[in-house]
């Protein structure tokens, strides 16, 4: 077969050769060409030593990555290209990393040391491909699988554990027996990794078309990252919109919503504080008032946990805190959630709403789909009527209600009631009238 590699890289591969040293594309960019996918990364192997790597590409820009493990960086036509030599690893005592590196000019012997089969197949125009494991025909038979034996593998990085579940959900394919079992049986390790490294993999795998049924398969991975998440498995909701346990309805909303990270992300964690939340009124229907504030601190502290930005944090928290206030039909009470919280989490709420309605059950759908056009057709009328959801966005100002005669505090008092009054259409959103209404906020 033949691998088409751009020409920044076709550029490294030939100068190698030339300097009389082995060189291969390698990992994930063979794995992707084979698929028919572009990559986005490509990376390479050399027989070359660190020193020599950067002695052959000295007329290029050359930056020591990581010389300890072999890793150069060189730009070419403006490209970071990442050339690392052939190695063998030494024993892993931290379940990351290696305590030492053993440089080899067998691409076989580096290929051994990679984490799937699927990853470990290397490519140049001279040898073709090079696929010691099968990698190729695990592709085929969409299979993730160890390369050798799976335990020894997760042992030595733990991460990639989670990262064969991020392949299965991405790539859709079935991870083999004996590399699930390992999963199961090792998954504690993870704890011995970096939170930074999970929250990547997790938003990765959460981003999959296969994410519910790595989330049903392989719960016990996910509880291990999330623990908090437990107490949602096999939770009885009680309730006749719900069919489902709240686990197996968190699954499902997570596999209905936006692909996009923080709405996955709040999907995962919108109800988790329902077990917490439960009561049983007197006809034994089940109840969990109070579970999205609950749930949207209780993600708060999660993420920050997990190393998310504020951003983030922000964003995710406001679409669980905002997922159960559904539309009412009156755009008043629409437009003081934004003016609350901001349009976009309003919106990003009712991402939510509608894929929570997905995880319900399906005689109440219509409903909350109409609920959900009405607040999506309501936000666009607010936003084309200019309605006012700032003080800052009021046809007047503090200067103008000091020259009212109010002070202080006050002023700004006067504007939220000023504001409050524009939304609800008790007033008009023009000076004189704003004048008018605030003369009837004076104390006396």
């Amino acid at each position: 077969m033949e691998i088409k590699c751009p020409s920044y890289v076709n550029t490294a591969l030939e100068l190698l050769k030339k300097s009389g040293f082995k060189a291969f594309i390698v990992g994930g960019c063979v794995r992707d060409s084979i698929m028919g996918k572009e990559p986005n990364d490509w990376d390479m192997t050399t027989s070359s030593l660190p020193k020599e790597t950067m002695e052959v590409f000295k007329s290029f820009r050359t930056i020591p990555t990581g010389l300890k493990h072999g890793t150069v960086t060189v730009l070419i036509e403006g490209q970071p290209l990442e050339i690392t030599t052939m190695r063998i690893d030494g024993e892993y005592r931290d379940n990351r990393r290696p305590d030492s590196v053993q440089f080899t000019e067998e691409i076989t012997m580096d290929l051994s040391r990679r984490d799937f089969t699927v990853n470990a197949m290397a490519y140049n125009s001279d040898d073709g491909l090079v696929d010691p494991f099968g990698g190729r025909k695990d592709i085929e038979n969409k299979t993730v699988r160890c390369v050798g034996e799976a335990d020894k593998r997760f042992g030595e990085d733990a991460l990639r554990i989670i990262r064969a579940l991020r392949f299965s959900s991405v790539l859709g394919f079935e991870i083999c027996d004996k590399t699930a079992d390992s999963i199961i049986r090792n998954h504690h390790l993870l704890q011995n990794i970096a939170t930074e490294r999970i929250r990547v993999e997790l938003v990765k795998l959460l981003m999959g078309k296969d994410v519910e049924k790595i989330l049903t398969q392989y719960k016990e991975v996910i509880f291990g990252i999330i623990p908090e998440l437990k107490k949602c498995d096999d939770f009885p909701q009680q309730t006749p919109y719900h069919i489902y346990d709240v686990w197996t309805h968190i699954v499902k909303v997570t596999g209905a919503i936006r692909n996009e990270p923080n709405f996955r992300i709040a999907a995962l964690l919108h109800d988790i504080a329902k077990p917490d939340c439960l009561r049983i009124d007197e006809q034994g229907i089940a109840h969990f008032k109070g579970h999205e504030e609950k749930g949207a601190e209780t993600a708060k502290e999660i993420l920050r946990r997990l190393h998310f930005s504020n951003a983030e944090i922000n964003c995710i928290y406001n679409m669980i805190l905002l997922h159960d206030k559904r539309p009412d039909g009156v755009k008043s009470h629409l437009a003081h959630l934004c003016a609350d919280y901001s349009t976009e989490a309003v919106s990003n709420a009712l991402e939510l709403l509608i894929a929570d309605a997905k995880g319900k059950h399906p005689e109440y759908y219509a409903v909350e789909y109409k609920r959900y056009k009405t607040g999506k057709r309501q936000l666009e009328e607010i936003k084309n009527e200019s309605i006012p959801l700032k003080t800052q966005e009021l046809d007047i100002n503090g200067n103008d209600l000091q020259k009212l005669g109010f002070a202080g505090k006050e002023i700004k008092e006067v504007l939220i009631q000023l504001l409050d009054d524009v939304i609800d259409g008790l007033v008009r959103n023009e000076k004189n009238e704003l004048k008018i209404r605030a003369n009837k906020y004076k104390k006396v």
